[in-house]
């Protein structure tokens, strides 16, 4: 009888444990010990500006090294997350709306995306809601570039220096 009780309270423990959906914030202990290493969310940085509260700038270059003899050009994925519960309205004078930097180790710029681009004087709004992205994809001259050595891209919104983020990648021997 002891067997009995004890299947039918293990049975409405998983029952109640898959029944609720826990928010992404919160993990259950079931999906804990399912999942151990699995993250519960991304975090937003903290602004200056509230306007910007709730979204996260994402940049993604090859995790390869990059043979120079072979990529004249690397390519810059920069994905702009609005994860707070509100639509967020950025305001542009112009059609720019990203600038990518290539930085050596020291942090000095080597190359800018925006130096060889012609940019219209038009007014632009852009608005993301919560839960969407804006995927930016570009790519960068690897001329100034040599082998061997760790060099970091930063991508950021000119009119709302905030909003930026670096990555490092390694270019082949």
């Amino acid at each position: 009888m002891k067997w009995v009780l004890g299947i039918m309270i293990a049975f409405l423990a998983l029952s109640n444990a898959t029944a609720q959906a826990p928010s992404p914030a919160e993990r259950s202990f079931f999906n804990r010990m399912l999942h151990p290493f699995g993250s519960a969310k991304k975090k937003t940085p903290k602004y200056q500006d509230s306007r910007l509260r709730g979204l996260l700038v994402e940049v993604q270059v090859p995790t390869e090294p990059i043979r120079l003899s072979e990529v004249r050009q690397l390519r810059v994925q920069t994905r702009l997350s609005n994860l707070g519960a509100f639509p967020v309205s950025l305001d542009f004078p112009t059609s720019q709306r990203i600038d990518i930097q290539l930085l050596n180790p020291a942090g000095e710029v080597l190359t800018r995306w925006s130096e060889n681009r012609a940019f219209n004087e038009e007014i632009g709004n852009l608005t993301i809601n919560p839960r969407e992205d804006i995927v930016y994809n570009e790519t960068i001259a690897t001329r100034e570039l040599q082998p061997g050595r760790v060099y970091s891209v930063e991508v950021f919104f000119p009119k709302y220096p905030e909003l930026r983020s670096r990555q490092k990648f390694m270019t082949a021997p």
